[in-house]
């Protein structure tokens, strides 16, 4: 999945076995390019950080996530 697909602003690909693993290289991406200067991933890890504030919203963007990740067509390495 890339960054855009999780709500951010590039095409940053991750790659996971599971959705958590995806949504956690997302995490770590947003908070290093917003302290890293990149304006334009600062409104996402603004998002990021307060997603669990209000949980029924949080719980629905994560189930979306774990949705959309298990349609994706699986990829051998």
């Amino acid at each position: 999945m890339t960054c855009r697909q999780l709500g951010g602003p590039c095409d940053q690909e991750f790659k996971g076995e599971t959705a958590d693993d995806i949504i956690n290289a997302q995490d770590r991406h947003l908070r290093d390019a917003a302290r890293g200067g990149d304006e334009s991933h600062v409104p996402a890890h603004e998002d990021m950080k307060k997603r669990w504030l209000n949980p029924i919203k949080g719980m629905g963007w994560y189930r979306g996530i774990k949705k959309d990740f298990a349609a994706l067509p699986e990829i051998e390495t």
